[in-house]
């Protein structure tokens, strides 16, 4: 029997605390950092929750994908597969969902960060007709207050 895959919004009440664990037990490719907590989480809420996306199986989150967008670019993050449910589709359903929802909101093009050493990540997404852009260098810079 097929288990049907629900693709749905995050509802921070009933998925926060399953998703940090979903994402915690990503073998790599994946970090939870400052910007993960509840009240950071809470504030990407704010501004675009429907492109924040869990799938589900029999009420368990096996997969996530988060999409932003500032009004001009679009970002993705933190699209994860529990590794038993990879390779049947799931990641690409939600790339795909994402991706038609920033359209719908007029971006023209999106990014997104992968890390160097997750070559499985990486083929995925060239699967998935994004290009690895080698003209753009990335700089990042924390803020602590």
């Amino acid at each position: 029997m097929v288990q049907q895959v629900l693709i749905r919004e995050f509802i921070f009440t009933n998925d926060y605390d399953r998703t940090i664990n979903l994402w915690r037990g990503i073998e790599r490719g994946m970090n939870v950092g400052r910007s993960d907590t509840p009240e950071e989480t809470l504030k990407k809420l704010e501004r675009d929750p429907d492109l924040f996306l869990v799938a589900e199986i029999d009420r368990e989150i096996i997969g996530t994908i988060i999409g932003a967008f500032d009004g001009r670019r679009g970002m993705i993050y933190h699209l994860a597969v529990h590794k038993d449910f990879r390779g049947q589709g799931i990641g690409a359903t939600l790339l795909a969902e994402v991706e038609q929802r920033l359209k719908a909101k007029g971006c023209l093009k999106c990014l997104m960060h992968v890390l160097d050493d997750n070559a499985e990540a990486i083929e995925f997404y060239k699967n998935q007709g994004w290009r690895h852009a080698t003209e753009d260098i990335v700089f990042v810079k924390e803020f602590f207050t």
